[in-house]
């Protein structure tokens, strides 16, 4: 042997089985195995070296779902969401994700046992998931949910009709970092010694104590999703630490905000509703052939089939009258139209659950005629945390041939609330929107106003009314919607305080241009009526708003305005050609209401037969007018409902205490749990049944329809200048009477300044308050 040999077995004897056996000629190493001995192993990085590529891996796991969700400067979307982190406002979501990555990576690696595969395994995972992500995001501006898994295993074949384009370049990028990364960790394997990260003498040892790591990781990780989307729950809790703040209004800006896969985890397992003790199948039975009966009975003295007639319901976007907020007033009647509308046709106030948001909500109930007051604290949004998971729902627009006759109109994202998907699985024909495939028709604006306004949302629904067909059509309007910055020219509506607390500037700004803003709805609103009367088809309009803006700053600081300031107003019109036509029900059962009844209403304003749902609804309402959850007078959050007891109403819109209230109405709000479960978190027993059905009664009398225009787009559009001669005049005289009401207040407070000299050090008082408190202000 030559003297390079002599060194390898005398380095052997120093240190046996530890050689590199890359310095071995090939003679050189048949020698050694000659001589029985064990090649020499590479050395074993230094568990520094594990801990860095640790976090590196996981910082870009984050990086790629945060990639995925951000189409415009993604790394500098990735880039704010670590450097929030480090603000010191709270905002540490980046280190929630961190966590729960690290979670999942230490489980494959105590289930693997390897270090550098389980690391590739995980970044081409996170990889895929991520393009899957860029994808939906890309086509719908949606990120996936769980709900998106059904869709995978029933139509993973229509996949590729999803497809956006640049689909070849983004398929290529994942090429490419597959490539790298899979280049990267054999090299990094290649020059590790080190085979398994946990390695024991006696074998049986090591896998318990791998299986023991992984079950305790996994146990942490399963009982944080599931309970991180119940509120005041550990999860929550822990959550909420990290400045988790749930924006369930937008999936994708909830997931930039809150990480992609904390945006993901959140709809896993919401909790709907407790379960009511008596749920059974049995119990379900009885209350379908209890609804019946009473269906039958209301059915005797109704004349009407509800689909034979069109039914059009407007949510008009933050719609209220703010004459009606405590403390302020207007200089004008800004909604001098529907004021006398309501005058003449069903009408009264609407018990919202939202102040300066929720919309998603009452459209839901109105949708539905569930109520969220049934719910769990933890479901603050079903659209995005319910109905993607549900199979069946049943929405009114289903009267109407199962939905084939009916189409819903938005001048927004379709994306919002996850409507687009949603609409579908309500059955809708068509969801008109400012996204393709379906684009709605009319897209103008008022001056420098970013939304659609009403008159455009109006006229895409008018041409889309088919005066041979009986349907169910939807208009989400978003005219008024929030920030309300000073958008309109000539704006007249001047907004002032009547508390002797003037305004805030933001404030006043926002309240005139939301003023001027609904008083184009008012005069758009009467056009849009006016056309509908045009048409010889009998048509019904079930008009709401959705919630108050949310610009009352001043009164929302007064918690007694709670009730005030969700209460937005509503009407039920019939036009000409309507047998309902001029019908108003009386303030005893109309007055005030809640989005979840509008269609039982709508049957007793129509005359209509009714299904033992609507039924049901019918009798609840006229024991229980209104009904929401908690309210608070802040814009609505998404994290949880308020805390609190729901509230209820009783005919003259006072509150209620409902644990007074009488056995029957008890008995009804247990039935309305029982419906609501069976529906939304239950069995579904009531599918198979004819509870929603209505009835199939030929007896019905048949409303006579005259020839007219097939399409509502081709009627003579009414006097527009007439109807803002008109409004101009009443809102002239409107002022007129405000200014001789403000003189005979002048008059009357000089006449008491004038009492009041006689008392000098009274009057010095009141100017040194007066003067202190322009100081502070």
């Amino acid at each position: 042997m030559d003297n390079h040999m002599d060194d390898v077995l005398q380095r052997l004897q120093e240190q046996p089985g530890v050689v590199d056996t890359t310095q071995l000629s090939a003679e050189e190493f048949e020698q050694l195995k000659a001589l029985n001995l064990r090649p020499a192993q590479r050395p074993a990085m230094a568990w520094w070296v594990y801990g860095i590529a640790f976090i590196f891996v996981v910082f870009i796991a984050i990086g790629l779902l945060q990639w995925c969700v951000w189409t415009v400067e993604p790394l500098q979307g990735y880039g704010g969401f670590i450097g929030k982190a480090f603000t010191g406002k709270g905002e540490l979501q980046f280190f929630l994700n961190f966590l729960l990555i690290s979670a999942l990576y230490g489980i494959l690696i105590a289930l693997t046992n390897r270090f550098w595969s389980t690391s590739a395994f995980l970044l081409l995972l996170v990889g895929f998931c991520a393009v899957v992500e860029r994808l939906k995001v890309g086509i719908r501006f949606e990120t996936v949910k769980p709900s998106d898994l059904d869709f995978l295993k029933h139509d993973a074949g229509n996949m590729f009709d999803f497809t956006p384009p640049g689909l070849d370049r983004l398929i290529a990028g994942a090429a490419m970092f597959t490539l790298t990364v899979l280049v990267i960790v054999y090299s990094l394997a290649h020059r590790d010694g080190r085979k398994y990260i946990i390695r024991t003498r006696i074998r049986a040892l090591g896998i318990a104590l791998r299986a023991g790591i992984a079950a305790v990781l996994a146990a942490l990780l399963a009982l944080f999703t599931i309970g991180v989307s119940t509120a005041g729950s550990p999860a929550n809790r822990f959550a909420t630490a990290f400045g988790d703040s749930p924006k369930l209004w937008d999936s994708v800006i909830d997931a930039q905000a809150n990480g992609t896969l904390m945006g993901f985890l959140r709809f896993v397992n919401p909790k709907v509703m407790e379960e009511p003790s008596d749920y059974s199948q049995a119990t379900m039975n009885r209350l379908v052939r209890k609804y019946a009966n009473v269906a039958h009975q209301i059915n005797e003295s109704r004349a009407y089939n509800m689909n034979d007639s069109t039914v059009i319901m407007v949510l008009s976007e933050s719609f209220s009258d703010p004459t009606r907020v405590p403390g302020l007033q207007l200089n004008q009647d800004p909604i001098p139209q529907i004021r006398q509308i309501k005058q003449n046709s069903t009408s009264g106030y609407m018990l919202s659950a939202g102040y300066g948001g929720g919309t998603a909500n009452m459209e839901f109930m109105a949708m539905t005629g569930l109520s969220m007051a049934n719910f769990d604290a933890s479901l603050s949004s079903p659209y995005q945390q319910l109905i993607p998971k549900l199979s069946w729902i049943p929405t009114v627009n289903r009267m109407w041939d199962n939905g084939k006759e009916s189409q819903a109109f938005h001048p927004y994202e379709a994306s919002m609330y996850s409507r687009e998907s949603n609409y579908k699985k309500f059955g809708f024909t068509h969801f008109w929107t400012l996204n393709k495939p379906d684009v709605i028709a009319h897209q103008e604006r008022i001056d420098s106003s970013p939304y659609v306004n009403d008159s455009s949302a109006y006229q895409s629904l008018l041409e889309k009314i088919d005066i041979n067909k009986s349907q169910f059509l939807s208009v989400l309007t978003m005219q008024n919607h929030m920030s309300y910055d000073n958008w309109y020219s000539n704006n007249q509506f001047v907004a002032s305080s009547t508390t002797g607390m003037p305004l805030g500037l933001d404030e006043t700004q926002q309240i005139q241009t939301y003023a001027k803003g609904i008083n184009y709805t008012d005069n758009e609103t009467q056009v849009f009526l006016n056309q509908l009367d045009n048409i010889n088809k009998p048509i019904t309009v079930i008009f709401y708003g959705d919630h108050l803006p949310g610009v009352y700053a001043t009164a929302g600081r007064d918690d007694n305005n709670s009730v005030a300031l969700h209460e937005t107003d509503y009407f039920i019109w019939s036009n000409k050609a309507s047998a309902s036509a001029g019908t108003k029900l009386p303030d005893s059962t109309a007055l005030y209401t809640s989005p979840n009844f509008f269609m039982a209403q709508a049957a007793e304003h129509m005359n209509a037969k009714v299904s033992p749902y609507l039924a049901f609804l019918t009798a609840l309402h006229a024991k229980v007018p209104a009904m929401e959850p908690p309210v608070v007078n802040k814009i609505q959050g998404w994290s949880r409902i308020p805390d609190g007891q729901a509230i209820y109403l009783d005919a003259q819109g006072n509150r209620v205490d409902i644990r007074q209230a009488d056995k029957e109405t008890q008995e009804l709000l247990h039935d309305y749990q029982l419906i609501q479960y069976d529906i939304t978190a239950g069995e579904g027993y009531l599918k198979d049944t004819a509870f929603m059905s209505l009835p199939k009664d030929t007896s019905a009398q048949e409303q006579q329809i005259e020839p007219g225009t097939k399409n509502a787009g081709e009627t003579p559009a009414p006097d527009k200048a007439a109807i803002a001669a008109r409004a101009k005049q009443q809102a002239e005289q409107a002022a007129k009477e405000q200014a001789t009401e403000q003189a005979a207040h002048a008059q009357n407070a000089s006449e008491q300044s004038a009492s009041e000299q006689t008392k000098p050090s009274d009057t010095q008082a009141e100017q040194t308050q007066s003067e202190q408190t322009t100081t502070g202000q």
